[in-house]
């Protein structure tokens, strides 16, 4: 099976990640992805690498990376979309519109894929030839030019666990997979088939990290800080008087400037880097998205538990499918009992210890990558080829 993935980057972290590493944006396609996956920012190459080893072919289209969508345009043969010309449209009147309506575009419009980055999406399919799309940005990529893509044979799969897009009607869809069962029963509810597959750790990131590592930080937050975790910046404003508390992540711009927040913040981690706050963390703090509602799913469960270190994270009343409650995480139930959990924890050291071997454990063994897609191409083969009309 032949399988396609898009996904998309924050803005900010490309940036940073151009900005570090001069002369990588005239380097070739190649040489731009392989530095992309050793970011080991957000899946990396977690499931191409992944479906891959279960026999398929799969690559990554990293849409909104304009210069590296410009330079597979430059390397194809697309004369009339050189890379000056691509880069020259992002940052044209359609380019900076996006960039500064996005907020209010996506409130009002839903899905907002630029023309110019669905022009060379579109291209790449038509050069892959997909026997599967796994769409991981539904919020960015619409039904509507999913459906312009649509071949007899050609399974569209979506996978989200996030704000749900605006004024898509998900027509695209043969399937959409969640780590959230919300949202699993939410799709099923309106017509759309859908199913649960969580989130990973992909053991590669062990090797990536330097053998020996101080933990020199007592509590860590790593995280989101935005509109969608009103919860998790009321918990955070709360623990900073009480506990040796750092926090890194996006977002912090957004807080007034009374938040105590800003007294603790580290800056932005992303990728390798973030890896290495965990690695360096006593324990890690997780306090799921609103939009989670009352069940556990998101990448930092696997994230923390993969590196090895002990997490605390908020009661959900599935965690105990995921990991033992007590043995292999710890668990608070409110902002006070975070507070005894954390001054507990870092008294304990062996007990602490035991947790995040036990969470080690737990993960490597049921929650890799290397599960998730062996589980993902066994739903698209169960799909019989494609069941919507094709356009």
């Amino acid at each position: 099976m032949r399988i396609l993935i898009f996904n998309n980057d924050y803005p900010s972290f490309l940036r940073k990640f151009y900005a570090d590493m001069p002369g990588l944006a005239s380097a070739s396609h190649a040489e731009q992805i392989a530095a992309r996956n050793a970011s080991l920012f957000g899946v990396a190459d977690f499931y191409s690498r992944n479906f891959r080893a279960h026999g398929h072919e799969a690559a990554e289209v990293h849409v909104n990376n304009d210069i590296l969508q410009a330079t597979w345009m430059c390397e194809n043969g697309h004369a009339e979309a050189s890379r000056g010309a691509f880069v020259r449209q992002a940052k044209g009147l359609e380019g900076l519109a996006w960039a500064v309506l996005r907020p209010l575009i996506r409130r009002l419009r839903g899905n907002i894929l630029p023309a110019y980055q669905a022009r060379a999406l579109r291209f790449q399919i038509e050069a892959f030839r997909p026997d599967l799309i796994l769409n991981q940005e539904m919020s960015y990529i619409g039904s509507s030019f999913l459906n312009t893509v649509r071949k007899p044979g050609r399974r569209i799969i979506g996978q989200i666990a996030s704000a749900l897009p605006v004024n898509d009607d998900f027509s695209a869809y043969d399937l959409v997979i969640s780590s959230l069962p919300n949202l699993v029963q939410y799709f099923r509810g309106h017509g759309v088939t859908a199913a649960l597959n969580r989130l990973a750790f992909d053991p590669s990131v062990l090797a990536a990290m330097e053998s020996e590592t101080l933990r020199d930080i007592d509590v860590s937050f790593v995280g989101s800080l935005s509109p969608d975790h009103e919860g998790r910046i009321a918990l955070l404003e709360y623990l900073v008087a009480r506990v040796p508390l750092k926090v890194w992540g996006n977002g912090i711009e957004r807080l007034p400037a009374t938040s105590p927040l800003h007294g603790v913040y580290q800056g932005e981690a992303w990728g390798r880097d973030m890896y290495q706050v965990l690695r360096r963390s006593r324990l890690t703090l997780n306090h799921h998205i609103d939009l989670a509602e009352d069940w556990a799913n998101n990448m930092r469960l696997y994230e923390a538990t993969g590196i090895g270190t002990m997490l605390l994270t908020d009661a959900k009343r599935n965690l105990g499918e995921m990991f033992v409650p007590g043995r292999e995480v710890a668990v608070y139930s409110s902002p006070d009992d975070c507070v005894r959990k954390i001054l507990y924890y870092l008294s304990h050291d062996e007990e602490r210890a035991a947790i995040a071997a036990a969470g080690q454990m737990r993960t490597l063994h049921n929650h890799t990558y290397r599960i998730r897609t062996e589980e993902i191409a066994a739903l698209a083969g169960g799909l019989h080829g494609a069941t919507k009309g094709a356009a």
